[in-house]
C-alpha cells in the first residue's frame, strides 16, 4: 500500500509552503487509497516550542484535512541510534574522534577543511583508523561523531529518479562523510529521517525543493538499512513577487496559515488556492471541489518551475487566493455561511447570536470576499448608533438637500405604518415616490445612506426588514435632524 507522510518541524509556525506539502502528500494518498502520516520532526530540542507546535496543529486543523497515523521522531531515538549503530557494525559508517573545536565534525552539509578552506569532505586518519583502534577509543569514553563513509573508490555516483525534476545525480566526490549520529549521541536530521521513513515503510517522499540535494545522502542510508529505495517527488519553491523564497523570517506572518485563516478564508477555498501553486489539472481549470481535487491530483501535474506568491504590503494576499475565497462564499448555503461568518461578527466585538446572523448573511453573501470583512459590509445591523457620515452623502442622484429632506420626512411616515416586508415595504416606498413625483431611485438613495450611513449597502428592502421598524425609524428621524440648518 502506498504511504506518505508530512514531517514538519515545530520550530515556527505553519508556513504556507509548509501546508501545500501536506496538501499534496494528502491528495496523492487519498487519491491513490494510501496511507497519510503526519510525523512531527521535533529531535532539534533547541529550536523546538510548544507554540511551534500549537500552530502546526492549530493550522492543520484548520484546512480539516485529516492523517491516518501520527508520530513524534523524538520519541523514537532509540531506534535512530539503533539503525545508526548497525550502518556502523557493517563497516558502512566510522568513528570520527575529531575534538569538535579543531574540525567542526558534527557539521554534515557544510563543514569546512581545516586550512585549505576548500570544502571538506573527510578526515583520512579517522575514515581509515582500524575497528580495534575505534572500538577501544570508544570504550575508553572518548567522544565521537559517527559519520558515513561515502564510497570514493568503488563508486563514482549516486542517482536517483524524480518523480518532477526525472534523473538527478551527483558525484561520490562532492559528498562528505555526512554524520549520522552526534558527539551527543543524538541523531542527526538525515539520520533520524531515512530511519523513521524505513521503519514506517514510507513508499513515497514528497517534499520542497530545498530538500532535493538531502535525497543522496538519504538514498546512501536507505541502501545502508537495506531497504527498497522510497519513490521521491520534491516540489517546486514558493517565491515572493521580488523573486526571494518566501521565508517566514523576511515576510513574516503573511507566509502563515493562522494568518489567512484569521482574515477570513476558508479551508477549502485555501486548500484550493495552493494547488494552483506549482500543480495545474490537464484541462487548466481553478475552482475544483475537494472530490475533483482528490480526483485528478497527480505528481504529473506538478511543474518544476518555481510558483509565485502575489502579495505587497498594502494587500498581502494573493487576488487569486481573493477570488476563490469570494467565490467559493457565493457557492456556500446559507446556514453554512452564516455559520462561518458569526464568529468573525462577534470577534469584532459586535453583539449578534446565531439567529440574528442567518437573517443578515443573505444580504451580504455577494458582497464579502473574505469572512472578516463581516466587520466593515455588515457592521450598521450591529451598531445601536451610525457613524457619522456627509450629510451631502443623502442627496440622491439629480436632486439636492431639499429633496432628500422631503424623501426623509415622506419616508418617517410611510415606514411608521408600512408592512414591514420585500412586498410591503417595496409597494409603500414606490407609492412615496410617485406622490412626490419623483423617481424611485431617488426614493430610495436617502432612505438607504439614512438606515445604513453609506450609498453602497445590502438591497433596500430586505436590509430594512432585517433591521426593523424601530431601528429605522430613529435612524431616519436622526438623518433629518442631520439635514436641518443645511436646506
Amino acid at each position: 500500500m502506498l504511504r506518505v507522510r508530512f514531517a514538519p518541524s515545530p520550530t515556527g509556525y505553519l508556513h504556507i509552503g509548509s501546508a501545500r506539502t501536506f496538501v499534496f502528500n494528502w491528495l496523492y494518498a487519498r487519491h491513490n487509497k494510501g496511507t497519510m502520516i503526519l510525523r512531527i520532526d521535533d529531535t532539534d530540542v533547541e529550536r523546538n516550542t510548544q507554540t511551534s507546535l500549537d500552530s502546526i496543529f492549530e493550522g492543520l486543523k484548520w484546512l480539516d484535512l485529516n492523517w491516518d497515523e501520527f508520530y513524534r521522531q523524538s520519541e523514537r531515538g532509540d531506534l535512530h541510534r539503533k539503525l545508526a549503530n548497525e550502518i556502523l557494525a557493517k563497516g558502512l559508517a566510522y568513528r570520527d574522534f575529531t575534538p569538535a573545536q579543531t574540525a567542526d565534525p558534527e557539521q554534515s552539509d557544510d563543514a569546512k577543511s581545516h586550512t585549505s578552506g576548500s570544502t571538506w569532505l573527510f578526515n583520512p586518519e579517522m575514515r581509515a583508523m582500524s575497528q580495534e583502534e575505534s572500538d577501544r577509543r570508544a570504550a575508553a569514553g572518548e567522544p565521537f561523531v559517527v559519520r558515513y563513509k561515502v564510497p570514493r573508490e568503488t563508486r563514482t555516483d549516486i542517482s536517483f529518479v524524480d518523480e518532477v525534476y526525472g534523473r538527478q545525480t551527483k558525484a561520490t566526490a562532492d559528498i562528505e562523510d555526512f554524520a549520522l549520529l552526534r558527539s551527543s549521541g543524538i541523531p542527526t536530521y538525515h539520520m533520524a529521517s531515512c530511519a523513521d521513513d524505513a521503519d514506517l515503510q514510507i513508499t513515497h517522499i514528497i517534499r520542497g525543493q530545498d530538500h532535493l540535494t538531502n535525497t543522496f545522502k538519504h538514498v546512501l542510508i536507505f541502501e545502508a538499512l537495506g531497504v527498497e529505495l522510497p519513490k521521491f517527488g520534491h516540489l517546486p519553491l514558493l517565491i515572493a513577487p521580488d523573486g526571494a523564497k518566501l521565508s517566514k523570517r523576511k515576510h513574516g506572518p503573511v507566509v502563515s496559515v493562522t494568518t489567512y485563516r484569521d482574515a477570513g478564508f476558508l479551508p477549502h477555498a485555501f486548500v484550493n488556492f495552493v494547488c494552483l501553486l506549482g500543480w495545474s489539472p490537464k484541462d487548466d481549470r481553478e475552482r475544483l471541489t475537494r472530490q475533483e481535487l482528490t480526483d485528478i491530483f497527480t505528481l504529473e501535474g506538478v511543474n518544476r518551475s518555481n510558483a509565485t506568491i502575489n502579495f505587497s504590503e498594502e494587500d498581502p494576499f494573493d487576488p487569486k487566493a481573493v477570488w476563490l475565497n469570494a467565490e467559493t462564499i457565493r457557492t456556500m448555503s446559507k446556514e453554512d455561511l452564516s455559520a462561518a461568518v458569526l464568529p468573525y461578527a462577534q470577534a469584532a466585538g459586535f453583539k449578534v447570536d446565531a439567529a440574528r446572523m442567518a437573517q443578515i448573511t443573505p444580504l451580504i453573501q455577494e458582497r464579502i470576499k473574505l469572512l472578516s470583512e463581516v466587520s466593515t459590509v455588515a457592521d450598521f445591523f450591529f451598531l445601536d448608533q451610525l457613524a457619522p457620515y456627509d450629510p451631502n452623502e443623502l442627496v440622491p442622484q439629480k436632486g439636492d438637500l431639499a429633496m432628500a429632506a422631503s424623501v426623509l420626512e415622506r419616508a418617517e411616515e410611510i415606514l411608521a405604518t408600512a408592512t414591514f416586508n420585500h412586498d410591503g415595504l417595496d409597494q409603500a416606498l414606490r407609492g412615496g415616490a410617485e406622490s412626490l413625483k419623483i423617481k424611485a431611485g431617488q426614493m430610495f438613495q436617502p432612505i438607504r445612506v439614512a438606515v445604513c450611513g453609506r450609498k453602497n449597502a445590502p438591497p433596500l428592502f430586505e436590509t430594512l426588514e432585517v433591521l426593523g421598524r424601530d431601528v429605522c425609524l430613529k435612524r431616519i428621524a436622526a438623518a433629518r435632524q442631520l439635514l436641518k440648518g443645511t436646506v
